[in-house]
């Protein structure tokens, strides 16, 4: 009897999790319910998700061994304006279902307000509300929904006997029924709850909420007996709800495919395609050696046929062909990588014969969920790529995939506090610190209490865009979504990727990153400053490079892609990295599940250990007997499943049950408990002592969405590579193409100190040689226009456009007849010193603009003169400049100086120590002036806050420091700038630290003190 009931899909306005809605369907003795969400149909797959698996099997029991409950649903939208309720559209079918996404989706795409009348669909039910439409103007599937607080008005009413067939229950479910708090008193946190949403959605006081914009207090599900009593005097109200809900269904199984079926025309097309396109790769890399083609590529062929899994690949080869015509540069990395069929085709780039990659981690005859590839391309390529998949496959058949965000703990204290009416300092103060602030009177308590609440709920918050996923249907995409259009352009599926999976849709994971980026623009510069071509698929070569491999030993890896942060840099020389393979497992163990289990230090250990020929105290031997090439120690995402399947005796459906349990959202699912509770009883029978089996365990748990496939991480290594050779060779370049991209570990400003480092004189913006980005001449770098903060965007681009038309500037004044600006950009272009070429300081520049702009009235700056005259130059008394107000003003306009910073001093003082001691300084205090690179902040297990900073000296080297939580509290890190540091230089396996006793802040010169590093961005 429940035709209009939401979950928290139903964004900032319903208050059930989707499981919630389920167990009171369950508590209410409810056997069908329509699920109308607002304006969105984003729950309704993991409801069917839950129904299919609480239906009892033959036992009795459901196959999780969970109580079993029937439960069957229709899906809808519930169509609002705004808060108005224009009316709800329930689908009788699927057909209808694809009628209400094509027309909702249609309304996002084009932005327009949803109709005031619904159309005439074919397959649909339409409810009205009780005020929007008389009985007379209905049309034959459209209906008045009648809420129980109106019945005393339609007992009245003259048209409920003209139009008895015309009238259904509308009893809106929203949130949980009220309950008794301690003192016995009736209230209802939900919906407290959904008032605070609603204020939030509304961005106003909770006190000026108004009643429109809420729902009613009784919008809770009620026992169907005790429904259906309500209405008890109006049978036709009944009959016509039960008529109407009778009718209605989905169908959407689970696991059967939905994907594009064939690339082709046919399968044996497809297959016979696949197969001849691996044979011609196969013959480029392995030769004519059959070993490999029949131990491995012949059963990989057969698991990707018996799995439908050709077009898949297909699709996938047909995407980085179109991407080889363009010239865009890609990396095939993830779980893919460990196929041998997608190495011969070119989606990969790493050999799995050569790393012993497991298949089985991306497709295995049980596995039931299906497996994806990630391409990573340019940042700046990717939307050519997305235009190219929509144009070749259709947009009725494409789209990316959506996910959902969840109210965080600050975000939702933040709103909440703005709710509440609190000012902003105090809304700072108990986002900052809630333990400290959130007992200070009742409000912050309420702030607080509410904020925990919607917190555990989990309730989405609003729609995003996955990172990279893009589906591809055989059906059209409506027929299991309706799209959202979100300003990246594309239209967005309204489930999320673990619906996906559930029911049988993959994605393709078109990725994008700054790395490669800076790759092609580094060859690009290499290519004009040098006239030099690089291959940069040259990887046999660069794994015996002697210069990447001193880089990589010395951890001197700045820009160079997953291997520059302050973390690997230090594992890296813990490892005395120099070869490909430890690089491949250091890319893994740095992530954080292995990192903080404590496996990074077991594995460092045991990797010195094997290479002084000493031995290391193991978990179990089976335990070293699969991991062989980690000494032991799961690394690798497979490694669960090694574990899982060759350790514990699981089934591999079982074990890759495990796997997909490291996301934090599956681990609640039954599945994954049921696995859990297999695993140990597979132990025990197996005769493992307890303490091997909790270790074990403990070890699959630290991998909870924090680590990567062996695939994965030799792709990451190859790209690694490259960067590296870069690098290695091509040190200024390189910097330039990282800086260019605008990614990486460090600011903008380390990557410029880097470039000067390595030797490079590193040049402000200068209008006759600058261009819109950075750009290099022989050892010369001058700063792109892009950086200016305060510079128009069209200025920058049209300054190097002019002058590539019309040749260099002649002078201050060619400058300014030459491109339309007004007086204060030119400003910002003379006090960053971009007229130097002309010989004048800065104040005299700023005269001459003055004086041009002063008599612009008589100039017709779109006329062409005919001579390129001087104007008259005028004697002025010398202007004096201070150096370091060239500083500031690279400090105000670029966000960093150009130059050494430390000339920014103070004091005199640097310390009695650098980087390059601390060697020689191991167990002794140290004193160290340095200057703010990054501060990691992080927490130990108890829950205190410490740092780990990265500083660089006097000399431009650099240095890592260690702040235990009592120096952290005592002396804490207060942004960018200069600190003086004290403390103690410790030393593990070769990489050295300072653990801080004592940090201060310094001061700077006072020659502009209204700039200071604090405004610095």
């Amino acid at each position: 009897m429940y035709l209009n009931c939401h979950t928290g899909f139903s964004f900032k306005y319903g208050m059930l999790p989707v499981k919630t809605l389920f167990e009171e369907a369950r508590r209410c003795g409810v056997h069908k319910l329509v699920l109308t969400e607002i304006n969105n149909t984003a729950s309704y797959m993991e409801m069917l998700r839950l129904c299919n698996n609480y239906r009892p099997e033959k036992d009795g029991l459901t196959k999780f061994g969970e109580q079993p409950y029937l439960l069957d649903i229709a899906v809808g939208v519930e169509f609002r304006r705004g808060n108005e309720l224009l009316y709800i559209a329930i689908a009788k079918n699927n057909s209808g279902f694809e009628e209400i996404n094509r027309f909702l989706s249609r309304y996002n795409r084009e932005a327009k307000e949803i109709p005031l009348r619904a159309p005439e669909f074919r397959e649909v039910y339409i409810i009205y509300p009780a005020d929007k439409l008389e009985p007379e103007e209905l049309r034959l599937h459209e209906y008045i929904g009648i809420a129980h607080h109106q019945l005393n008005q339609f007992a009245l009413s003259p048209q409920r006997k003209a139009y008895p067939q015309k009238f259904v229950i509308l009893h809106p479910v929203t949130f949980l029924p009220p309950m008794r708090n301690a003192q016995g008193k009736l209230i209802s946190k939900d919906f407290n709850a959904h008032r605070l949403l609603r204020s939030i959605a509304n961005n106003t006081l909770l006190s000026k909420l108004p009643e429109r914009e809420q729902a009613r207090i009784d919008e809770y599900m009620l026992p169907e007996k005790e429904l259906i009593q309500k209405f008890s005097q109006f049978p036709e109200l009944i009959s016509n709800t039960k008529t109407l809900l009778d009718a209605c269904s989905i169908e959407c199984k689970q696991g059967e495919d939905k994907n594009k079926k064939y690339f082709n025309r046919t399968k044996q097309e497809d297959l016979g395609y696949l197969r001849a396109e691996t044979r011609k790769g196969y013959t480029k890399l392995y030769g004519h050696n059959e070993t490999v083609w029949h131990e491995r590529i012949e059963k990989e062929l057969a698991i990707i046929d018996r799995k439908e899994f050709t077009a898949y690949y297909l699709i996938t080869y047909d995407l980085i062909n179109f991407a080889r015509r363009e010239g865009y540069e890609f990396v095939g990395r993830g779980s893919g990588a460990n196929s041998t069929v997608a190495y011969c085709l070119g989606i990969t780039n790493v050999d799995p014969i050569e790393l012993n990659l497991y298949f089985e981690r991306f497709l295995n005859e049980e596995r039931s969920s299906p497996p994806d590839f990630d391409i990573d391309f340019s940042w700046d390529n990717r939307d050519a790529i997305y235009n190219y998949i929509f144009e070749r496959y259709g947009s009725d058949h494409v789209c990316l995939l959506g996910t959902h965000v969840t109210y965080q703990g600050r975000s939702i204290l933040r709103e909440l506090g703005k709710v509440f009416g609190l000012p902003k300092e105090e809304i700072d103060a108990l986002v900052e610190e809630p333990e400290r602030y959130g007992s200070r009177d009742h409000i912050t308590e309420l702030v607080c209490q509410y904020a925990r609440y919607i917190v555990d709920k989990e309730l989405p918050a609003n729609f995003s865009i996955h990172a990279g996923g893009v589906l591809i249907t055989e059906k059209p995409i409506y027929a299991y979504t309706a799209t959202e259009l979100p300003p990246k352009g594309y239209p967005v599926s309204h489930f999320e990727m673990h619906n996906a999976e559930d029911f049988g849709i993959y994605k393709f994971d078109i990725l994008s990153q700054r790395g490669l980026g800076h790759i092609k623009e580094t060859i690009r510069h290499v290519k004009r400053n040098k006239g030099i071509t690089i291959d940069i698929n040259r990887f046999q070569e660069f794994k015996k490079d002697e210069k990447i491999k001193e880089l990589l030993r010395g951890s001197r890896a700045i820009g160079c892609f997953y291997v520059e942060s302050p973390a690997m840099r230090m594992l890296l020389g813990k490892l005395r990295c120099d070869d490909y393979l430890t690089l491949v497992a250091a890319s893994s163990i740095i992530r954080p599940g292995v990192a903080s289990s404590g496996m990074m230090r077991a594995y460092i250990e045991r990797y010195h250990a094997r290479q002084n020929g000493q031995t290391y105290e193991s978990i179990h031997p089976k335990m070293d007997e699969l991991m062989a090439d980690t000494y032991g120690v799961m690394v690798y995402q497979e490694d669960v499943i090694k574990v899982a399947h060759q350790f514990a005796g699981l089934t591999l459906t079982e074990a890759d049950v495990l796997r997909r349990g490291m996301s934090g959202k599956y681990r609640s699912r039954e599945e994954f408990q049921r696995v859990r509770e297999r695993f140990f009883a597979c132990c025990q029978e197996r005769g493992y002592e307890q303490h091997v089996i909790d270790r074990v365990w403990l070890e699959i748990e630290s991998f909870s969405g924090y680590s990567f496939a062996k695939g994965h991480s030799a792709s990451y290594a190859v790209e690694s590579y490259q960067s590296l050779y870069l690098k290695a060779h091509y040190p200024l370049e390189f910097m330039v193409g990282v800086i260019n991209n605008f990614g990486g570990f460090y600011r903008t400003e380390f990557y410029f100190h880097e470039a000067r480092m390595g030797g490079a004189k590193v040049e402000a913006p200068c209008v006759n040689h600058s261009n819109y980005l950075t750009t290099i001449f022989d050892d010369t770098i001058y700063v792109g226009f892009v950086h200016l903060k305060s510079l128009e965007a069209k200025v920058a681009e049209y300054i190097p456009q002019e002058r590539a038309r019309n040749g260099p500037y002649t002078s201050f004044d060619n400058f300014l007849r030459r491109v339309p600006l007004g007086l204060e950009q030119v400003r910002i272009l003379i006090r960053l010193g971009s007229f130097r070429f002309t010989g004048r300081n800065k104040q005299r520049l700023l005269w001459d603009a003055m004086l041009y702009f002063g008599q612009a009235k008589t100039h017709n700056r779109n006329t062409n003169e005919l001579f390129d005259t001087a104007p008259k130059d005028f004697p002025l008394p010398e202007l004096a400049r201070n150096e370091l107000e060239d500083i500031f003003d690279e400090i105000e306009l670029l966000g960093f100086p150009l130059g050494d910073p430390f000339r920014l001093l103070k004091t005199d003082d640097r310390g009695n120590t650098s980087a390059r001691d601390l060697a020689t300084r191991i167990g002794k205090t140290v004193h160290i002036i340095g200057y703010m690179v990054t501060v990691k902040n992080t927490s130990t297990k108890s829950g205190q806050l410490m740092n780990f900073g990265t500083f660089y000296d006097q000399h431009g080297e650099v240095f890592d420091t260690v702040h235990f939580p009592n120096i952290t509290a005592k002396f804490p890190l207060r942004g960018r700038g200069f600190y003086s540091i004290k403390g103690t230089v410790t030393e593990d396996f070769g990489v050295y630290t300072i653990e801080v006793s004592y940090v201060e802040k310094l001061a700077l010169i006072n020659k502009r003190p209204e700039i200071s590093f604090q405004e610095m961005p």
